[in-house]
């Protein structure tokens, strides 16, 4: 992914309003972040558990969206779960169902779509090595990482555009 700056960040997103996207926490420092390494920036508000925010290049263009997790605790805390995103699997609560407004009329109705995420939204350092789950190890596939980095990019491209829907 290539270098963002703060206002390109703010004003990527699509399902909420200006004043929301202006409000919204950014990772801290910028510079700091290993964009070589992302497929996409990911980041969940130190002061709002509760919300994420994704920031990635689709068709060309940038598209930020906000995301929600469900507030209370998980029911199964031992039981693995897979991201839908990258296919890493996690244990207890690494995993989480975050939702998204639609964008446009949609989203101003309250619809929603939701996907099963990395919880830390980091999915492309797990899918690279690195980052570690809390599992063991990886599940051992027989994709090479390209094609592994190249179904986690569809797959989030196909989440994108639910949202854009």
């Amino acid at each position: 992914m290539r270098p963002l700056d703060e206002n390109e960040i703010r004003a990527s997103f699509v399902n909420c309003s200006k004043g929301e996207a202006g409000r919204l926490s950014v990772p801290k420092p910028l510079d700091a972040v290993r964009w070589p390494d992302l497929d996409y920036l990911g980041w969940r508000d130190p002061g709002a558990p509760d919300r994420g925010y994704l920031v990635a290049e689709l068709d060309d263009r940038l598209v930020g969206v906000t995301l929600r997790a469900p507030s209370g605790p998980r029911k199964s805390f031992l039981r693995s779960n897979l991201c839908s995103i990258c296919v890493t699997s996690h244990a207890g609560s690494g995993v989480a169902l975050l939702t998204a407004r639609k964008a446009g009329p949609a989203g101003r109705e309250g619809n929603t779509v939701g996907a099963y995420l990395c919880a830390d939204l980091a999915c492309s350092l797990y899918v690279r090595g690195l980052k570690r789950s809390g599992q063991a190890q990886r599940i051992e596939e027989t994709l090479t990482l390209d094609e592994q980095l190249a179904r986690t990019r569809a797959n989030l491209d196909a989440f994108l555009a639910q949202v854009l829907v």
